[in-house]
């Protein structure tokens, strides 16, 4: 137990004493925090609108000053026609146009050149102005009631980033021994091999439990997003993930043969599918079905839905018992098959 406990403090101490390690491990949170909750957003705000009215009565007066009065939209102009105002989007001047009809009917025309945000700026617009047309529609949105897009992304970069720095700053770990030729010697040690993997794992263990207390700080005092669920459940399931992040980087490991090639296949297999596949920025049901399929093999889909449901939701753990179930499942998986093929190459 001395020795395992000398092999946990080594790798303790040299991961202490490379400040770009320490650099990449404890500033890249902070920094994807701050991006994704205020520069990257996808919220809808200060949208240039142009109303189209040939004229002014009390309804088009009160729907105008209700878009005016919203945190959404600023009314930049008001134009007699329809082609007045496509002049002003097709200039850059606007954004989107109200046009209101002699029979109260709305019609929209908004800037289609991103069409998500096309869709948003028509979606808010009508839920604004949709009780002044007296259809007597009104919306209430569930969980994230001020639409904001932190709600979403303090998930999916708890997902990216444990995923990434346990991986792959295990598997580098680990390959930098055999680069070395260090590797042969720890394993004539009377320290078994299994118990050495496990004192070289268990640094990168404690640094991920510090990321996420960090990223779960930072999302409820600096991005203000509530944490409706159980700590403990949120814990629990993120140690599961983790356990499984530390598999998948001593399967990289194993094939890895340099530091370059470990950090490489970390990039091409974890990072990209990550983005793409695990509904981080796209939702999966609008993905071709071939993307959805090959979406179910990628592991931070399955956890970044469980703390949706965890965090945002605020559900039970009964809700996540699939997605619990399934990460579970790939954890066992590729720890059988990372420790077996880890034998075989270096006995």
């Amino acid at each position: 137990m001395r020795s395992f406990s000398s092999f946990i403090i080594k790798e303790a101490l040299h991961i202490l004493r490379d400040k770009r390690t320490m650099l990449i491990l404890f500033g890249m949170p902070v920094v994807l925090m701050l991006i994704f909750g205020f520069a990257i957003t996808n919220d809808v705000k200060n949208v240039r609108t142009v109303i189209v009215t040939s004229q002014m009565d009390l309804h088009t007066q009160a729907a105008s000053e209700r878009l005016a009065a919203s945190e959404y939209f600023i009314i930049t102009a008001t134009v007699a026609t329809p082609k007045a105002a496509e002049r002003l989007i097709r200039n850059q001047q606007a954004d989107m146009a109200v046009v209101f009809a002699k029979d109260h009917s709305l019609q929209f025309i908004v800037d289609g050149a991103d069409p998500n945000m096309a869709q948003q700026w028509t979606n808010y617009a009508t839920g604004v102005v949709a009780n002044m047309q007296g259809a007597g529609i009104t919306t209430k949105m569930l969980y994230n009631p001020r639409m904001k897009s932190a709600y979403n992304f303090v998930p999916a970069i708890m997902g990216m980033l444990l995923m990434l720095v346990c991986a792959m700053m295990t598997s580098i770990s680990i390959v930098r021994e055999k680069e070395r030729g260090t590797m042969e010697v720890l394993l004539v040690s009377p320290v078994r091999p299994l118990l050495i993997i496990i004192a070289k794992a268990v640094p990168y263990l404690v640094i991920a439990f510090a990321i996420l207390v960090t990223i779960l700080l930072m999302a409820r005092f600096v991005l203000d997003v509530p944490l409706q669920g159980s700590l403990v459940w949120i814990f629990l399931v993120s140690t599961i993930y983790i356990l499984l992040a530390l598999s998948l980087g001593l399967l990289i490991s194993n094939i890895a043969t340099s530091q370059l090639m470990a950090l490489l296949i970390s990039a091409m297999v974890l990072l990209m599918p990550i983005v793409m596949l695990s509904g981080m920025l796209f939702p999966i049901e609008s993905m071709p079905k071939v993307l959805q399929w090959l979406s179910a093999i990628v592991p931070p889909r399955y956890y970044i839905e469980a703390m949706r449901k965890l965090m945002i939701m605020g559900v039970g753990i009964g809700e996540v018992v699939r997605e619990v179930s399934i990460l579970t499942g790939m954890t066992l998986f590729l720890l059988v098959v990372s420790l077996k093929k880890f034998k075989v190459r270096l006995e």
